[in-house]
């Protein structure tokens, strides 16, 4: 099974911490991986067809303080499709204007969808049909970029026609909201004001939240497993699909 690892947050952060736990599990999970940045409307992606434990670019990742109000990284287990760059999550796609990143951790069967358009698969993966379909079908039912409610709703009614091939957890953002689906195992948290200290499940590192943050500064991490310890990690229910917003998870 896949990795996913989101982060959205009501100021620009840095994601390494995070990284580097999720990146600890790529010695199960060592067919690729990669993390897109966005910033404003424009986005950093960063992919690798190696393992995120051996990868000069993971490395890069680990140790540079890239700020972001969201964040989309995922390390890969291959199911469908080669060990190859274009079949690296996140993938990308231009809709409205605006970038949409997404990435998938489950495997779809027999999910075949008539694609046109702007939107194909470079690669061979279920995933990337999935993103495509997803957004074909948005494009479809919205004629400019829709408010993050009225998008949640649109979400809502596509994603029982993934969850039916198959397991379907995803992340999908286009730089204003993140919205996460689960279908098995997806996790979320936030960290906020008074701000604690946090261990890292799968390495040795430890970190002071306190220390770098403001009273004001407000942070939503979702992942496929909890990534820490002492914290309070709430599980998705199946099924469940949320939006996440300036480090907030909208009510449903």
């Amino acid at each position: 099974m896949c990795q996913l690892l989101g982060m959205n947050a009501n100021t620009p952060t840095d994601v390494m911490f995070s990284f580097t736990g999720l990146a600890c599990r790529a010695t199960e999970h060592k067919d690729g991986f990669g993390v897109g940045f966005f910033e404003g409307k424009g986005l950093r992606l960063f992919v690798d067809a190696a393992s995120a434990c051996d990868s000069p670019v993971a490395g890069f990742i680990k140790h540079y303080p890239i700020r972001s109000e969201h964040v989309i990284a995922h390390i890969r287990k291959a199911t469908q499709g080669e060990v190859t760059l274009p079949n690296t999550h996140p993938f990308v796609r231009e809709l409205w204007g605006r970038y949409w990143l997404f990435a998938h951790n489950g495997d779809l069967k027999g999910f075949e969808p008539r694609l046109h358009g702007a939107f194909r698969p470079v690669g061979g993966t279920d995933s990337e049909k999935a993103f495509c379909w997803l957004m074909q079908e948005l494009a479809k039912s919205h004629a400019s970029v829709p408010d993050v409610a009225e998008m949640t709703r649109t979400l809502a009614e596509l994603m029982p026609v993934l969850h039916a091939h198959g397991t379907f957890n995803m992340l999908l953002s286009n730089g204003q909201a993140l919205w996460a689906h689960a279908s098995t195992h997806l996790h979320w948290l936030v960290r906020r004001h008074p701000f604690s200290h946090a261990a890292l499940r799968d390495d040795d590192v430890q970190v002071d939240f306190a220390q770098h943050t403001t009273p004001q500064d407000r942070v939503a991490i979702i992942a496929t497993e909890p990534l820490t310890e002492g914290e309070a990690w709430t599980a998705f229910a199946p099924g469940e699909l949320r939006a996440f917003v300036a480090g907030n998870p909208l009510p449903m």
